[in-house]
């Protein structure tokens, strides 16, 4: 007799394939918000986007990266192995590039997706046709479709720590799914993009396994996002796979010069480890201070599920402050502000919202 699958709670499958496809929308649109609201693009206060408010201070690059093509000899892979302690990265313009590659690499199967987190991976595999399993944050319901069946996923996708609930996987159970998924030539792939500043929790140490892929960004923590460098760590034949699909000089020359110096400044790297908690736990505070106590987060971001969501963007917006807001569940993520001026405006601007 078949078995009669039991639906978890929280989880759907998505639209078909030949439903329209909406892009997913992101933060960081500022333009737009000036147009809106009519303020000038020079006041605003960004903190959509989850980037580090304190980037790594790009130098003048040298001539040579503006004249010549990009090397894949120029040291950016070195560095890349040094800083991640993993061998064969791939480099990538972003960590999205992968992320709209790898659907057309299989041919139409099941995919678990976060029904929260970064929308662009549910995105890529809807528009490649494969049937995309929207899943809770609750272990209860990864478990039922790794479980054998008719109905197991042939991927899975985790972001970890995920954006923008802040949800982290232990190592172990990321391993036991992976392995579950390998079973069937199925693969798990982990969105590291906010990784960078607890190493520790990396699935990068475990690589040498079948059907495991990590992709890791410069955008967040070196805050490089307008570089547009990531990479993606996999056996050598999905990593030849991805290459062909990409083609060459897939990095310009001065992304790839600019990477290559950031990977290596291991001073900086272990202030801004130490700096990014300290300042996440401060907007932790303020924003309980004023009523919006988060539910999740990183050292780059907050999170605050509540229904007033449309209310406080809306409202910060018209007072110039930029931040992320969502419709499925109704929450506002907050990035870090910078500068002691801007804590005391998002300060100021909290204090006089009125959303309930």
């Amino acid at each position: 007799m078949p078995r009669q699958p039991l639906k978890p709670p929280m989880t759907t499958a998505t639209d078909s394939p030949l439903s329209p496809l909406t892009p997913p929308e992101h933060g960081g649109r500022l333009r737009q918000a000036a147009a809106e609201f009519g303020i000038p693009l020079a006041q605003w206060l960004d903190l959509s986007t989850g980037v580090n408010p304190h980037n790594w201070q790009v130098p003048l690059p040298p001539e040579s990266v503006w004249q010549r093509l990009p090397e894949d000899d120029d040291g950016l892979e070195s560095a890349a192995v040094q800083y991640y302690g993993a061998a064969a990265p791939l480099p990538l313009a972003g960590s999205q590039a992968a992320i709209q590659v790898l659907p057309t690499l299989r041919q139409p199967c099941r995919v678990g997706v976060p029904a929260v987190g970064y929308q662009e991976h549910a995105h890529a595999w809807r528009r490649a046709g494969h049937q995309v399993i929207e899943l809770s944050d609750a272990d209860l319901s990864v478990e039922h479709w790794l479980a054998d069946g008719s109905e197991m996923l042939d991927c899975l996708i985790v972001i970890n720590p995920n954006n923008p609930t802040g949800r982290c996987w232990p190592i172990a159970t990321l391993l036991h799914w992976q392995q579950r998924l390998a079973a069937r030539g199925g693969w798990l792939i982990v969105d590291e993009a906010f990784m960078d500043v607890t190493p520790s929790a990396s699935l990068l140490p475990s690589l040498n396994r079948p059907g495991l892929i990590v992709l890791r960004s410069l955008g967040k923590f070196f805050g490089l996002a307008g570089a547009r460098v990531g990479f993606l760590f996999a056996d050598k034949a999905l990593r030849a796979q991805v290459a062909a699909q990409l083609g060459p000089w897939t990095v310009a020359g001065a992304s790839r010069w600019v990477a290559t110096q950031a990977l290596t400044d291991s001073a900086w790297q272990m202030t801004t480890r130490a700096a990014l908690p300290l300042a996440a736990a401060r907007l932790a505070t303020l924003l309980t201070q004023h009523g919006l106590a988060p539910n999740g987060g990183t050292a780059l971001f907050q999170w605050v599920m509540t229904e007033h969501a449309d209310c406080i963007a809306a409202g910060l917006a018209q007072q110039g402050i930029l931040v992320r807001r969502f419709g499925q569940p109704a929450s506002v993520r907050f990035g870090l502000p910078g500068h002691e001026h801007e804590w005391q405006r998002l300060k100021l601007a909290l204090a006089t919202l009125r959303c309930g």
